[in-house]
């Protein structure tokens, strides 16, 4: 249920409703809106009476049932949209927050110089993955805590917001101390464990969707998050199987306006996953901010031919900057913003 408070009302008495909803064995999510506050309350133990003690609150206007089988991500529950931010990174509200960097850290001769140069392109976020999981048990593995060491020396020379991939709960605690933003990859998109534990914590997490996830599973994925009481979080779409092989994946731009009537959250694109072929990576960038989404997420190396790992699909800073220049004025139409100038 949607619990809507009357304008104006203070902090004591946002609480008092909170802890009302939750007297009835229900969960209280505290949702601050534009215009009005509203409660979430959300669980399995709701009894058809419930409804008739929250309404009869002196702070309540009213009191009405969320549809979607995700409660705190649908827009029922909020319906202007979110915005995250974390440094100069920011996702949503005009602004078209762009993520770059390697797959893998590699050394710090590569990081360091990889974030100067998208730093200067543009970027305010660096990604690059310091543990890497790969497909085979003899594929590199990522550099771990030393890699970690190596994004944040490159976050303190440049400024960019680091956001690297956390893989098990266990983790979540060692990533948090050097990440602006927590990754959570496709693989790990139904570990609920995982999602539970990165909920648990105040980091922005930035959700890949599943290479096989449907629309519901991926928002109800971001539900967990939620659920623990973070509210920052960033879907993004990195691409699906299907039976094409011309790409490594099949990227649907059709899921950011399918996704930004259903929920809130913030909507990265991630072309480098989506196509696996460096020289597709410019057209759909272009194609995804045409389209209405909130951030780019790219593979960067400064010489990709010699990229450790997803050397097909990384681009060259030069080209970083390319697509830079395109999509700012493809932005500017649209009376948007590609945050960090040139």
């Amino acid at each position: 249920m949607i619990v809507v408070l009357h304008p104006g009302r203070s902090e004591e008495e946002i609480q008092r409703v909170a802890s009302r909803v939750e007297s009835l064995g229900l969960k209280a999510h505290v949702i601050v809106g534009t215009e009005r506050t509203v409660v979430a309350a959300v669980g399995s133990q709701r009894r058809d009476d419930d409804r008739e003690a929250l309404e009869r609150l002196d702070e309540v206007d009213k009191v009405v049932p969320i549809l979607a089988p995700y409660k705190v991500a649908s827009r029922e529950t909020k319906p202007e949209p979110s915005v995250v931010q974390v440094r100069d990174l920011v996702f949503g509200g005009g602004h078209i927050g762009v993520v770059a960097g390697p797959c893998s850290v590699e050394s710090e001769e590569q990081i360091i110089e990889t974030a100067h140069r998208v730093k200067a392109a543009g970027a305010t976020g660096l990604r690059g993955g310091a543990f890497k999981p790969r497909t085979s048990p003899y594929a590199f593995q990522g550099l771990k805590e030393e890699g970690l060491k190596l994004l944040a020396a490159a976050r303190d020379e440049t400024g960019l917001a680091v956001v690297t991939e956390v893989m098990t709960p266990e983790h979540v605690e060692l990533v948090g101390k050097y990440a602006d933003v927590l990754q959570i990859g496709a693989r790990n998109m139904q570990n609920y464990h995982l999602l539970q534990a990165v909920g648990e914590t105040k980091t922005p997490v930035l959700l890949k969707r599943g290479p096989s996830a449907t629309m519901d599973e991926f928002l109800l994925a971001a539900e967990y998050v939620l659920d623990q009481g973070n509210q920052q979080v960033v879907l993004c779409e990195r691409g699906v199987r299907t039976f094409e092989s011309h790409t490594r994946f099949t990227l649907p731009l059709a899921t950011v306006p399918y996704l930004q009537e259903r929920t809130h959250l913030p909507i990265v694109i991630d072309p480098s996953h989506g196509t696996g072929i460096a020289s597709l990576v410019p057209s759909m960038c272009r194609a995804a901010v045409a389209v209405g989404c909130d951030g780019l997420l790219l593979e960067v190396h400064p010489n990709p031919a010699e990229a450790v790992s997803d050397a097909a699909q990384t681009i060259s800073p030069d080209t970083f900057a390319t697509i830079m220049d395109e999509c700012r004025k493809i932005a500017g139409v649209l009376g948007r913003t590609v945050d960090g100038q040139a």
